[in-house]
């Protein structure tokens, strides 16, 4: 029997990056903050909530997807595991910086974050 690889859990949080509040997003597990893009290492499987890591994810890099928009591609500074997310920039709640996601498409990341 296969097991399920997504979960939805679609919980509010208070960002661990910038301290913004951080809404449900109302139809997916959302698992970054729309303001700066960091989230939390804490999934093993979309909205599993399983990773004991639980280290800060940066946002390193985007791209463009034809069928998804934008993929957020994170480091964690922890662990320091690739992980990749579907941004949710045209989300009607707190639709994720679309600004940021571009700069980070052309390699520039995060202008308020130093390196």
């Amino acid at each position: 029997m296969e097991q399920k690889r997504f979960s939805k859990l679609d919980d509010g949080f208070t960002c661990v990056h910038c301290g913004r509040e951080v809404e449900p997003l109302g139809y997916s597990s959302r698992n970054h903050c729309p303001f700066c893009l960091w989230s939390r290492h804490v999934d093993i499987n979309p909205g599993d909530r399983a990773n004991p890591c639980g280290g800060e994810l940066e946002p390193i890099s985007a791209e463009p997807d034809p069928k998804k928009g934008y993929i957020i591609i994170s480091r964690c500074k922890k662990c320091g595991e690739i992980r990749r997310c579907r941004a949710a920039h045209e989300a009607k709640i707190q639709p994720d910086d679309l600004g940021l996601i571009i700069k980070l498409t052309v390699g520039q990341g995060d202008p308020r974050h130093k390196h």
